[in-house]
């Protein structure tokens, strides 16, 4: 499935009307002249952030290739319209073009919500006014990078891609409009990054394609210690807010969240392929299987949410609404501790395997 684009902006399903957004700032540049190393967490995020550094194009085996039928060889419910009799009813050529666009959409807001993380990053950088995260986060711009780089080249494969879905780009716009430093953390590394984490991890658990498994393996390596540094950061800072303080972030959470939940329509992708946009929406929201996916989305958010200390009245009740309060007592540093593991295990067997070949070779 290999493809070879004149330029990436050919693999968009319909023209650029511009090729950049430019988002204005308001916000001052804070210098620190007090070169102390502060927290101890932060510090040690730091360390693992530099020596955790890799090469998308070394790490990753891009001879690989995806599937025809089925490019990162995810189980059939996993597509929103699978249950749907217009999708039973369709050819197995015409059901592989829809997985193939489906699963190109799901990866283009991967790769758009990187590049988003990648400005926030840059302006934490420039922002805060502890020297520890700006050190943290000067190598979190680093990794963003490469994560675009890498879903970049991955989508390259599929040879088609999808612009940025509204809700997504409404949020990454007022993130970065807000001038105070914490809500550039709330809304990208909390919300955003906490969002992508648990799609990442859907598609790293249940992806048969072991070019998929890796790309997104890697990418949830560097995410985790993303989101922790967020935690690490607001935990600090929120008890020091007034309450008035505190409501204006729980309100301004609880909205991220349901725009977030419906960036998942996939209405893009519907109406690319000719079916009925309306009608396949309203299948994923009465889906029982979709329901339960949508929630799972929120399994990394919610405890991170409780501990940084914005679980207002508020918050507990937009949470139970949506029917993800459960997710509150999640151990967030188990699930990061995972990451970290699968992503190294796959690391242990693609090295056993070339070890394996370069005997056999030698000993040829």
């Amino acid at each position: 499935m290999t493809k070879t684009p004149m330029n990436f902006a050919s693999l968009y399903t319909e023209a650029l009307a511009d090729t950049t957004w430019t988002v204005p700032q308001n916000y001052d540049a804070c210098f620190n002249w007090v070169y102390d190393t502060g927290r101890a967490g932060m510090m040690g995020l730091y360390q693992k952030g530099k020596e955790f550094q890799w090469d998308a194009t070394t790490r990753i085996d891009w001879s690989q290739e995806l599937d025809e039928e089925n490019p990162q060889q995810l189980p059939e419910e996993m597509l929103p319209i699978a249950g749907m009799d217009l999708y039973k009813k369709m050819s197995a050529k015409e059901k592989a073009n829809v997985r193939r666009h489906f699963q190109a959409w799901q990866l283009s807001q991967f790769m758009q919500g990187e590049q988003g993380a990648l400005i926030c990053a840059a302006k934490i950088v420039t922002q805060v006014p502890d020297v520890d995260s700006k050190f943290y986060a000067s190598t979190q711009v680093i990794d963003e990078a490469r994560h675009v780089e890498s879903y970049r080249m991955l989508l390259a494969k599929f040879g088609v891609a999808y612009q940025i879905t509204p809700p997504l780009r409404e949020l990454i716009d007022q993130t970065l409009r807000d001038s105070r430093w914490d809500m550039t953390y709330l809304g990208m590394q909390v919300v955003i990054e906490g969002l992508a984490l648990a799609a990442f991890q859907t598609t790293r658990d249940y992806a048969q394609n072991p070019l998929a498994q890796q790309v997104n393996a890697y990418v949830m390596q560097d995410e985790s210690r993303h989101v922790a540094f967020g935690r690490l950061a607001l935990r600090d800072y929120y008890p020091q807010l007034t309450q008035k303080e505190r409501d204006e972030r729980e309100e301004f959470l609880i909205e991220a969240c349901y725009l977030m939940r419906d960036r998942f329509e996939a209405r893009e992708v519907w109406q690319t392929l000719g079916l009925p946009a309306q009608e396949c929406v309203d299948h994923q929201y009465n889906s029982p299987l979709m329901k339960t996916f949508r929630n799972g989305l929120f399994m990394r958010i919610v405890p991170i949410v409780k501990d940084i200390g914005l679980w207002g009245p508020k918050v507990r009740k937009g949470y139970e609404e949506m029917g993800v309060l459960e997710y509150a007592n999640t151990d967030v540093e188990a699930l990061q501790q995972n990451d970290d593991t699968i992503a190294r295990e796959l690391d242990a067997r693609r090295n056993h395997v070339r070890s394996t070949i370069e005997a056999g070779i030698a000993a040829s």
